[in-house]
Formats: C-alpha cells, sequence, structure tokens
C-alpha cells in the first residue's frame, strides 16, 4: 500500500520536525531576507559594471533548482531586450558567443557540474562572466580567474530549491543593469515584503483550515492536478509549480499556460480522468471491485494560477475555468492580486513552494532527501 496522505500532521508542530530535520520549511520562510541580503551583495560584488558593458547577446547557465532562475531572466527580457537571451543547462555554450557576450552562471553551491562547465567555457572564449552562488566554490573561481563578477549566497542550511530568491535577485538586477529589463530596488524590495507575508500565512503554526499552503496541499494530495498559469509570467510560475510538486512533493503534475495551453488542458476534461468515466474522479462506485478493476484514479484537479485579482475578467482563463466546473473538475484559484506582475509571480512562487512542502509532510516524507534522487547522483558521479 502506498503513502497515505494525513492532514492531522500538517498541524502537528512535533511531526512537521521530526520529518523536516533539513529546516525546508524555515529556509523558505527566509525568502524575503534572502532578496534584502543578496541585494547588498550584488551591490558589494560590483553588479553595476554590468552597466558599462554593451553585449551582444546573454546565456543564462542554470541546471536542478536553479533552472527556475534562467526561467525568470529569460521572461523578465521577453520583448524588451534588443539582444537575444538564451539559457543553457548543460552540453555546450552556443556557437554565438564570444568576447562581445554576457555568460550569467548561476548554481547555489557553486558546484553543479554542468553550470561549472559553461561558466569555464565561457571564461575561455573571453565572455564577460558573471556567477551566482557558495563565495567558497570552484565558481567563484572561474569567475575570479576571468576576472568577472561573482555574487556570494549563503548556503548553509539551503538548497537550490529553497534559495531560489538568493539566486534570482542578482540575476533580475542583472537584467536592470544590462537595460533589458527595468527592474529597481524599490521592486525587489516589494518582492521581499510580499515573500514576508506569504511565509506568515503559511507558517507551520497556522492551522490547515486557514493556511493557504495546507489548504492547496491538501487538495493537491487528493488528486490528480493540472498546473496552469497566466499572464506574463505564467509559464514561469506553472512549470516552477510542477518541478516544486515533482521534485519535493513527489507528485508527477502536469503544467501549461495560457493561452498557448489551452486546448490541452480542456481536453482533459472529457478524458479518462474526468469525472463519469471509467476509473475517474466521479462518485465512487460501491460495486466496484478493486481487484478485477483495478485501483481508482485520484479525480483530476486544475490549479489555476490566476494572475489579476477576482473581478477584474480573465477572458480565456474564466472560460477554462467554467468549463472544468461544468466537467465536473475541481479547481483551485490561486489568486495574486498586485499591481506588479513580478510581485504576483512571488507569491505564486513562495504559496506553491509551501504548498510543496506540506504535501511531502502529509505523506511522511523528508522533502529535502529522495533516497531515489541520491541514487541518480551517485550514478552521475561513478
Amino acid at each position: 500500500m502506498g503513502a497515505v496522505f494525513d492532514e492531522a500532521r500538517l498541524d502537528d508542530e512535533d511531526a512537521l520536525a521530526s520529518l523536516d530535520p533539513s529546516d525546508t520549511l524555515r529556509a523558505l520562510a527566509g525568502a524575503g531576507a534572502q532578496v534584502r541580503r543578496t541585494m547588498a551583495a550584488a551591490g558589494e560584488a560590483g553588479l553595476d559594471r554590468l552597466r558599462d558593458v554593451e553585449p551582444r547577446g546573454v546565456v543564462v547557465a542554470a541546471a536542478g533548482g536553479s533552472v527556475a532562475v534562467a526561467d525568470l531572466f529569460e521572461a523578465v527580457s521577453r520583448g524588451a531586450a534588443a539582444l537575444p537571451v538564451q539559457s543553457c543547462s548543460s552540453g555546450s555554450l552556443p556557437g554565438w558567443v564570444g568576447a562581445l557576450d554576457v555568460v550569467l552562471a548561476v548554481s547555489q553551491s557553486g558546484r553543479a557540474a554542468g553550470t561549472l562547465a559553461l561558466a569555464a567555457e565561457a571564461a575561455r572564449r573571453g565572455a564577460f562572466l558573471v556567477t551566482v552562488g557558495a563565495s567558497d566554490s570552484p565558481l567563484a573561481d572561474v569567475c575570479a580567474r576571468a576576472h568577472g563578477v561573482h555574487v556570494p549566497i549563503a548556503v548553509e542550511g539551503s538548497s537550490s530549491r529553497t534559495s531560489v530568491w538568493a539566486q534570482a535577485t542578482p540575476a533580475l538586477l542583472a537584467a536592470d543593469a544590462l537595460g533589458i529589463a527595468s527592474i529597481n530596488h524599490e521592486t525587489l524590495a516589494g518582492i521581499a515584503d510580499v515573500l514576508d507575508r506569504t511565509a506568515t500565512d503559511a507558517r507551520p503554526w497556522s492551522e490547515s483550515f486557514v493556511n493557504p499552503a495546507k489548504i492547496l496541499a491538501t487538495e493537491l494530495a487528493e488528486s490528480t492536478p493540472i498546473v496552469l498559469g497566466e499572464g506574463p509570467f505564467g509559464d514561469v510560475t506553472a512549470r516552477r509549480a510542477a518541478a516544486m510538486f515533482g521534485r519535493t512533493g513527489r507528485v508527477p503534475v502536469a503544467h501549461g499556460c495560457l493561452p498557448d495551453a489551452a486546448s490541452q488542458i480542456v481536453a482533459c476534461f472529457d478524458g479518462p480522468l474526468a469525472p463519469g468515466q471509467s476509473g475517474g474522479g466521479g462518485q465512487d462506485d460501491i460495486f466496484a471491485d478493486p481487484f478485477l478493476d483495478g485501483p481508482s484514479r485520484a479525480p483530476l484537479r486544475l490549479i489555476m494560477m490566476r494572475d489579476t485579482s477576482p473581478g477584474d475578467g480573465h477572458g480565456l482563463t474564466d472560460t477554462v475555468v467554467a468549463g472544468a466546473e461544468d466537467a465536473g473538475v475541481r479547481v483551485s484559484l490561486v489568486d495574486a492580486p498586485a499591481a506588479d506582475p513580478l510581485l504576483r509571480l512571488a507569491y505564486h512562487v513562495a504559496l506553491t513552494d509551501f504548498a510543496a512542502t506540506y504535501l511531502a509532510l502529509g505523506f511522511g516524507f523528508d522533502p529535502a532527501t529522495s533516497p531515489h534522487v541520491r541514487l541518480l547522483r551517485g550514478a552521475r558521479d561513478a
């Protein structure tokens, strides 16, 4: 029999502490402080040197939990940048990268093999190198030898998943310094405030019936979820949420962003996981035999990460939500009412990060450690 989600665990502080020896919840709660600390570190590191650089193109090298930083950098530069921006996670840099370009390499530990190799390659090609990661790391050494800019981040008690805002802050400042996005210190301070407020709402001692992250985790545990985003950063938030629900929460989640993913999402509303279909999530059949008919599937649920406050009108989003409700598909609305789209993104990321962590804890898993991931890492190192 598989793991059973126990909502009572989420309100048992002793149980949470025993299941979370790495203090994942505490690390997530420090996201706002990560932003403020790293803003100062970026200034001390001399990131403003980028204001004197006029690159032909920018490449962001990131892998694993740091991929969200590359996604965000590409998203903030989309439409405003007059130069190409591309991300890489492994392999070689694009052939066009040379001395006229900027390479931003991000690794929380400063030891991610793929990111480290891309940074070293950028240095060999003479690109302007900016790195983000641990101060005493191979990545920092590569950057120093290339006379680039290294922004140090604290790594104690955190992972690439829980330190995403420490990694993202220098990237956002770099985008502003390069003139490919407009992100001032006031915006970053606003992001920090949003992260603080979300951490307060999602704190461990906040009971399940009022804690938005615990509520979302419970809804996810009882369903087969699809995460759908909207707005300028909808693809970033949906991909990040799906990655966290899978890597941290141990639940595979499909994801997409409107408008492009509308058809593939709504088609699922009349598929095999839809209510009323064989094995779907409708009313339980009292005559069903689990040995003859197989185990029932969890009901489909749409996690709709809306980009604006309720009542403002969402067009296609409202149509998708109404279609889901008409089909009997359960819907979780995650609204982020804020004027600045970056603040909305911050809320969506923070809330789903906490929800993914509570999802793991509710199932009785350590959110920071997976034995199968350890095996995978062992195979890579062999």
